[in-house]
């Protein structure tokens, strides 16, 4: 087991909860992890299920072309993934053998694929949402869950590279995506505490690379674009970030071609859960073995 991991580290991978893959923030999950990651999706559904949402599962890779269009490498370039594939004929293939079997670097044939790893489970929605041509008067509502990937090695066991993410997503007018997002603040909140764990809703920013990164930083946070419920969990002083709300304004509407009802560019709010952050956040503050968990969380979350 890891030397240098936290208390709350080694207790998960000691109860099989995450399984350790030798490489920081990729884990296996057991089968009780899953099991409330299960539960808590069904309970998010209880919030939200009702909306009449469509519902629509993207896998975890999203076709390049449409990733590099939608600008993510010119604000995060050091998180995005890239899926490499051997190319080659039987010579390059011999070459690449024998640098696996010396121990040398094999991988410097690899070729970039037409696939890239999804960041975001909404990144490949709003391309696919512009093929639809204009939004209905009442705009659309997404309901959507992938593993996601981001490329950030920590021990942190909450600050994953592969992780779950489950969002609703609001395409409309202004005042449609900013209700939805005021809905899901309140919403958030309540769906938590009935979780029994501290958290905290505070003005957040995404973190943009870079000098440029810092401008666009300040002005997220100055026109409060985004909010974040935050729950302690490998640091009281640092509270990890267990849900998202984000007002996009027009962003995606006009990168995509996205049009209100009436011609004008569609807005876009978006709810997202971080699916393994709030199950480590259950673990770390009602102990690993889920039989002992406070009733009320039970009832939450097992019925």
């Amino acid at each position: 087991m890891c030397e240098n991991c936290t208390t709350f580290r080694k207790g998960l991978f000691a109860h099989r909860l995450l399984i350790e893959t030798g490489v920081d923030g990729l884990y296996g999950r057991g089968g009780v992890f899953e099991d409330v990651i299960h539960r808590f999706d069904n309970l998010i559904t209880s919030f939200g299920g009702a909306d009449g949402a469509e519902v629509v599962r993207f896998p975890p890779g999203m076709n390049r072309a449409l990733f590099e269009k939608s600008g993510y490498l010119k604000s995060f370039p050091n998180l995005a993934g890239t899926i490499h594939a051997f190319n080659g004929n039987d010579k390059d293939h011999a070459a690449l053998l024998e640098k696996l079997f010396a121990g040398e670097d094999w991988t410097y044939g690899q070729e970039a694929t037409d696939i890239v790893l999804a960041p975001a489970a909404c990144y490949p929605l709003y391309p696919t949402v512009a093929q639809l041509g204009a939004l209905p008067e009442d705009g659309r509502l997404y309901d959507l869950q992938s593993y996601c990937f981001r490329r950030e090695p920590s021990q942190d066991p909450a600050r994953q590279q592969f992780f779950r993410m489950r969002e609703y997503v609001r395409i409309g007018s202004p005042e449609q995506v900013t209700e939805f997002r005021q809905t899901w603040l309140d919403r958030g909140r309540e769906l938590i505490a009935k979780l029994g764990v501290p958290f905290d809703v505070d003005v957040a920013n995404d973190p943009f690379f870079g000098r440029a990164g810092r401008m666009l930083a300040n002005n997220q946070r100055d026109q409060k674009l985004k909010f974040e419920l935050l729950v302690p969990i490998e640091s009281t002083e640092k509270p990890t970030a267990c849900l998202s709300f984000n007002y996009h304004q027009d962003h995606f509407g006009t990168l995509w071609g996205i049009s209100q009802h009436d011609g004008e560019t569609a807005h876009t709010a978006c709810v997202g859960f971080g699916m393994e952050r709030v199950a480590l956040a259950l673990f770390k503050h009602h102990g690993f073995e889920v039989e002992k968990w406070p009733s009320p969380v039970r009832k939450a979350l097992w019925g």
